[in-house]
């Protein structure tokens, strides 16, 4: 049965020898790190007595993305202040007001808050809204800017009936942004399309339902038959994007396993231990597994990988985010069912316990894919329904 049925949530690292009181310490001191720790380890930011933002290192903004996986990370955690605070900066600074794009948020910020962009990016606004409607299940709405379902059900109505949708009306597929007619195979997260269906307005519950059955079917276009890894950015066939002049738009090829897409795998895991509505994506998990099972590169005694075209060629350069891409092969194990792990599996999830938080910084991505692993594989990344 899946966790949705029995709200039973596998405590893999346990299942594999880990004792449950280090795991619940590593993961405490994860939070605290990234939250509270030294300037090269914390990507979080207090701001005046009642906000806080989540900085990308890497590019020395504020993103929705960031911010969006900020807020998850405190619902799961039940960290409610951080919540708070980090939303409050959220509606505070990248609400858009005017134009096409008004009531959407802007995808990237400067520190001090100035917009950096007019548009939206989909990834983070569907993750603003499973948050706040996590967090309204679990703690329950507030007033203004903390009725939290309120401002969870206006993005999602949004992001499908409204004048720039974020969802193709014709396949149900999310956009890379709303303006084209391709997708990213990594912002698919059917397991939240079915909690849509449940938590936000009953008048689109099967709307949500279709998108979680859509999205499922499109991880089979996008992930490759004997890799089983998926581009960055992809056309609605599941082929990469490869359109002229992509490189120029986007700030380089995204039609590669690369950063981006190190989440589609991690996203299957989740899907399947939530919900395990489809069998198939325990041979998608597992040919990712089976691929990289010996790539794993020390230099300096830090992790590394080659980079890869989706067939497995392999390309010149190192990967951007080595300590992302072990964590999210770690947490594609959940893609499996209980008893049924095979030493590829747990030498993924050995390999992720054994790899510490990065510090410097690139430290923003790869934290953070390594503290949702860490939730994931513990049982403590959670559906919340009133």
């Amino acid at each position: 049965m899946s966790a949705y049925e029995n709200n039973i949530y596998r405590n893999l690292l346990e299942e594999i020898g880990y004792d449950k009181a280090d795991i619940e310490k590593r993961l405490d001191e994860m939070f605290n790190t990234m939250f509270y720790g030294s300037d090269d380890e914390r990507i979080y930011f207090p701001a005046g007595n009642d906000m806080g933002y989540v900085t990308d290192t890497g590019n020395n903004d504020v993103r929705t993305e960031g911010m969006s996986y900020g807020m998850m990370i405190c619902v799961q955690l039940n960290k409610k202040e951080e919540f708070d605070r980090i939303w409050r900066w959220v509606r505070t600074y990248m609400y858009l007001e005017d134009g096409r794009n008004a009531g959407y948020y802007c995808w990237s910020n400067n520190l001090d808050g100035s917009k950096r962009a007019a548009g939206p990016a989909p990834d983070g606004e569907e993750f603003f809204a499973m948050a706040l409607l996590f967090a309204s299940a679990r703690w329950g709405d507030g007033e203004g800017i903390l009725e939290y379902s309120k401002h969870a059900n206006d993005i999602l109505k949004k992001a499908v009936h409204g004048p720039n949708p974020m969802w193709d009306p014709e396949n149900h597929y999310i956009k890379f942004i709303c303006e084209c007619n391709w997708t990213d195979p990594s912002y698919h997260l059917p397991h939240f399309y079915d909690m849509f269906s449940v938590l936000s307005d009953p008048a689109d519950s099967e709307l949500w339902k279709e998108t979680a059955r859509a999205s499922r079917e499109y991880f089979h276009k996008a992930c490759h038959k004997i890799t089983g890894m998926s581009a960055e950015y992809a056309e609605y066939d599941g082929s990469p994007e490869k359109r002229p002049g992509m490189e120029k738009m986007f700030g380089g090829r995204h039609d590669w396993f690369y950063s981006d897409a190190y989440r589609t795998a991690a996203n299957i895991g989740l899907d399947y231990e939530w919900f395990g509505a489809d069998e198939e994506e325990v041979n998608i998990t597992k040919r990712l597994r089976e691929f990289y099972k010996d790539k794993c590169l020390m230099k300096n005694g830090e992790p590394s990988f080659h980079i890869y075209e989706i067939d497995g060629t392999e390309l010149e350069g190192m990967a951007l985010h080595p300590y992302g891409l072990i964590a999210t092969n770690a947490m594609s194990t959940l893609a499996t069912k209980k008893g049924e792990l095979d030493e590829t599996d747990i030498n993924a999830v050995k390999l992720f316990w054994d790899t510490p938080l990065r510090k410097g910084v690139r430290r923003y991505y790869d934290n953070f894919l390594q503290i949702f692993a860490m939730m994931a594989l513990s049982g403590n990344y959670r559906m919340y329904r009133k």
